[in-house]
């Protein structure tokens, strides 16, 4: 495991209180008090505001508490700036992220490429106070997909081929997309893609059921979806090669508050990362957003037991 330390600022924005304070899930097991068997050492888990956050998030939870470990539940807490400020200031210790997106978040000038390399810098530019443990084999990145009939139209096959679209290009995606090094500025920058060719929709549900319907009826002719997303193959998506990984590599990795980093709540972490694939988050997706409907407690319980950790 690499970890690194350095002072971080306290301090909470009021409005990041108030989302953290209204936020909580029904899906989890016992909501947001303390479950386990009262355990020496309380970890308060937390998840960003989607589906997928939550499932893992989920599966951190549980794993605890088969080791006796007492979880607190925050889940939903919203976007990054809002639950690293959870995390800056004690309201929870512990949450799922990703290693490409966090380490922009903290380094934006950084040149690391590959997994490997996003995973160093990464454990070099969180702040002392936290730590990012093992990062998972499991990657979910955010990818740009088209129809295949604008694939086709258009022979679009890769974010290259954009800049050859003669039709303007309307992008779709959350609102922090916007300021993303692999938003729209990014596809000018990288790619070539004129500016002036395209325009930005916000769509406000992490590339949820708004996003891919937005795609599907013509809203945007280009959308920001995770790579995890059945929606990608129920629908025919044509996901766009990134020959210039404009999008960085983006592993799963648990972020955690140094002080709640106990050797055995390390190793169980850990031992999730181990078992975690890109193969299982689409399959636990799935469950989450087909017929199903599964809740992420139930789906992380099912794949706990699966994995053989609990």
């Amino acid at each position: 495991m690499v970890t690194a330390r350095r002072v971080i600022g306290l301090g909470l924005a009021v409005t990041a209180a108030l989302a953290l304070s209204a936020c909580g899930s029904a899906d989890s097991i016992s909501g947001s008090d303390e479950s386990g068997d009262g355990g020496a050492t309380t970890v308060k888990v937390g998840s960003a505001g989607f589906a997928e956050s939550e499932i893992i998030a989920e599966i951190y939870a549980q794993a605890l508490e088969a080791k006796d470990i007492t979880v607190k539940r925050t889940m939903q807490i919203g976007q990054r700036d809002v639950y690293v400020a959870a995390l800056e200031d004690g309201s929870i210790d512990l949450i799922p992220d990703y290693t490409g997106n966090l380490l922009q978040f903290y380094d934006d000038t950084s040149d690391a490429s590959s997994g490997d390399e996003v995973y160093a810098a990464l454990s070099e530019a969180v702040p002392d106070g936290f730590e990012v443990l093992d990062q998972a084999k499991a990657e979910d990145k955010d990818s740009y997909n088209v129809t295949k009939e604008f694939s086709e139209k258009h022979d679009v096959t890769s974010i290259a081929d954009l800049a050859n679209v003669d039709e303007k290009l309307v992008i779709g995606g959350n609102p922090e997309l916007k300021e993303r090094p692999y938003g729209p500025q990014g596809l000018t920058d990288v790619y070539g893609v004129a500016a002036d060719n395209m325009s930005f929709t916000p769509i406000n549900d992490s590339g949820g059921p708004l996003t891919v319907e937005a795609l599907v009826n013509g809203t945007v002719n280009v959308a920001d979806l995770f790579t995890t997303s059945p929606a990608i193959a129920e629908n025919g998506f044509v996901t766009l090669d990134d020959p210039e990984n404009l999008v960085l590599p983006q592993n799963v990795v648990p972020l955690i508050n140094s002080d709640a980093a106990t050797d055995e709540v390390v190793e169980t972490l850990n031992a999730v990362s181990e078992k975690l694939t890109t193969e299982s988050l689409i399959e636990m997706n799935a469950r989450n957003q087909g017929e199903e409907k599964a809740s992420p407690a139930t789906i992380a319980k099912d794949w706990l037991a699966d994995a053989g950790l609990v």
